[in-house]
Order: C-alpha cells, then sequence, then structure tokens
C-alpha cells in the first residue's frame, strides 16, 4: 500500500486519531476506513480487540506505525489511528449549524460533539477556516464529525444562494434581542449562525437575520465560541423537545 504522508489540507485522506474516534469512524462509515494504524505498546483492552476484530470483519488493513502515531499524537499519547477518505456531507431535513470562519480546531471539534449530543446534524462551515478533516479536529470531537453531515461553502453568499428561505439567527455581542426572546418565534427550518473567535460575525448579519445575544455581567468581554455555541444549541434545543430536530 503506499506510504501515508504527515497529514496536511491537500491531502485526500485524514486521520482519526485515539481508539473511541477510530472506533467512531468505523462504526458510522465504515466505507471510507482506508486502514487502521496501532501502536506496539498499544493494551489490548477488550475495546482494542473489538475494534480490531471490526476490522479484520470488514478487510480493513490493520498495521503497526508508531513513528506515524507519534507525529499525529504530537504531546498526547496515541496508540491507535484510522485512516479514512475524506467525504462532503449531504445535509438531511432539519436545521443547521453554521459556523462561519471558525479558526480553532478545538473549539470546532467541540461544537461538532455538543451538535450531535443535542440533536443537530448538518453543519455548514464558511471557508476561510479551519480544516474540518486536520487530525486535531477530529481528534477535540471525539469522533462526533463522523456521524455528522458537514458541507463547506465558499463564503456565505454561496450558503444563502443554496438556502435563501432558512432563518437565521446570527449570534452576536450587539444581538437586537436575548436568547429567551429570540426562542419566541422560531420556525421548523431555521440556522444557528457562529462567527469567528477573535473578530466573531461581520456587521452585515444584523440585517440577515435575528440577531442574538447572550446576557452576559460585565465582568467578561464575551463568551468562548465552544461555550457561546453550546449555550445556543441547547437552548434551541429544547424550544424544540419531543419534536424530531
Amino acid at each position: 500500500m503506499p506510504k501515508l504522508e504527515g497529514y496536511h489540507r491537500d491531502l485526500s485522506y485524514s486521520y482519526a486519531p485515539g481508539l473511541f474516534p477510530a472506533t467512531a469512524c468505523l462504526r458510522a462509515c465504515p466505507d471510507r476506513c482506508m486502514r487502521l494504524l496501532v501502536s506496539e505498546k498499544i493494551r489490548r483492552t477488550e475495546d482494542v480487540e473489538n475494534l480490531l476484530e471490526a476490522c479484520r470483519d470488514r478487510e480493513i488493513r490493520v498495521e503497526t506505525a508508531d513513528r506515524v502515531l507519534e507525529r499525529l499524537s504530537r504531546k498526547e499519547n496515541c496508540y491507535a489511528a484510522m485512516v479514512y477518505r475524506k467525504a462532503e456531507g449531504q445535509f438531511e431535513a432539519g436545521p443547521h449549524i453554521i459556523l462561519h470562519e471558525t479558526s480553532d480546531s478545538g473549539n470546532m471539534g467541540t461544537i461538532f460533539r455538543t451538535a450531535l449530543g443535542l440533536g443537530y446534524r448538518n453543519v455548514a462551515i464558511i471557508r476561510p477556516a479551519v480544516d474540518s478533516d486536520d487530525p486535531r479536529t477530529v481528534r477535540a470531537s471525539m469522533g462526533a464529525a463522523f456521524d455528522l453531515q458537514i458541507r463547506h461553502f465558499d463564503g456565505f453568499d454561496a450558503y444563502l444562494a443554496e438556502f435563501p428561505e432558512i432563518r437565521l439567527f446570527p449570534f452576536m455581542l450587539d444581538g437586537s434581542v436575548t436568547l429567551s426572546e429570540a426562542l419566541q418565534d422560531v420556525p421548523d427550518r431555521y440556522a444557528l449562525v457562529f462567527g469567528n473567535e477573535a473578530s466573531g460575525l461581520p456587521p452585515r448579519f444584523s440585517a440577515l437575520g435575528t440577531a442574538v445575544r447572550i446576557p452576559h455581567n460585565d465582568r467578561i468581554d464575551s463568551l468562548n465560541l465552544a461555550i457561546a455555541a453550546g449555550i445556543g444549541m441547547y437552548a434551541f434545543s429544547q424550544r424544540f423537545e419531543g419534536e424530531k430536530r
């Protein structure tokens, strides 16, 4: 088989580092799994044996690759990683989560994990943005990325051209309504929009939908992006509790 390269955005494949993300990748999209990398130091626990057996059942190559794993793990220990083919998602019915020019892989991965846990499946990423297939993003999501339908758009206008009728709820520090007020009028088709960690959303977003602010005291200037997104997603998910999202 061809030699694996250190990860970079232009590759057609990526890595799901860690036992749990590797297992999640195999469970959610086995047709995209290319090979499983394991360390000589891996402990043969029940979870490891189950993963190895699942790979054998699907004829997925397993190989020892400590050097590759060391490059992926950096400062953390990593004893397994799934090599998988990249693929663009296909949106399903339900609301959208829009990440506008997100720049931190940890934030993006955490939002993926939170979105999945709260019942959101469709995530739009507006470029330029951090790579959603970067192993650091995948690991931060703990494999949740593989259960989401993630699509990429070259600018927000490209997203609007495809979904002109969807009701937007951009989260902004100077939003015209509070989160509790926004929840009083939520249609079936809606999208929650979250901006860049440093700059937030551009001013024009206040005119594109219902601009929402999360009230907090003046001891801080803003909330962390992943925290703000988690609060927003939770609030909207509870508004439709019991309904299919």
